[in-house]
């Protein structure tokens, strides 16, 4: 038996009444050296249109983006702009733009979505289970007392109740703010 994720985002629009935006075309993107075309956080990097790539923020060197499959409602991943494979290719000043933006992510989560804990890493290399072994990026997921419950236990099942989108709407102001 496999595990599945069973998205119920309808839930929260449901709740609030509200109808999704209409889809822009994507604009070319500007892609930055040693890019990557076929990594989705290199497109990201690259192209304007945050909201259909799920970019929740940027800083100088780094990128954040909601993970399109999360393990947990709130699943953020914290990557490098330029397409980097190793921790060894980061330079110093980059380093630090990770792990405050790490930081900074947690304590907007905990206000945001009231997360209780979080399991922050990274998995490096494809046998280490990273997706993307060609562009670093680490998880940041959110944790609550009893965030599992009979659906993962009885039929191997996640359920996610609220969309990407929402989340984003939810997620922007806080970490846009200066």
């Amino acid at each position: 038996m496999s595990h599945e994720q069973l998205w119920a985002p309808w839930r929260l629009g449901y709740i609030v009444g509200s109808n999704p935006p209409p889809e822009a075309p994507a604009a070319q993107p500007d892609w930055l050296p040693g890019a990557d075309q076929d990594c989705f956080l290199c497109r990201a990097a690259a192209e304007t249109d945050d909201r259909r790539n799920l970019v929740a923020s940027r800083g100088r060197h780094t990128l954040v983006v909601l993970n399109r499959y999360p393990y947990n409602n709130g699943h953020l991943l914290v990557a490098p702009l330029q397409h980097r494979a190793a921790l060894d290719q980061l330079t110093a000043e980059l380093q630090l733009e990770m792990i405050q933006t790490i930081a900074r992510l947690t304590g907007v989560l905990s206000h945001v979505v009231k997360a209780e804990g979080f399991n922050v890493g990274l998995n490096l290399g494809k046998v280490a289970g990273a997706g993307v072994p060609g562009h670093l990026h680490w998880h940041i997921v959110p944790r609550w007392v009893g965030d599992t419950n009979f659906m993962p236990v009885l039929s191997d099942v996640n359920v996610i109740p609220q969309s990407l989108e929402a989340l984003l709407d939810l997620l922007q102001p806080a970490l846009n703010a200066k």
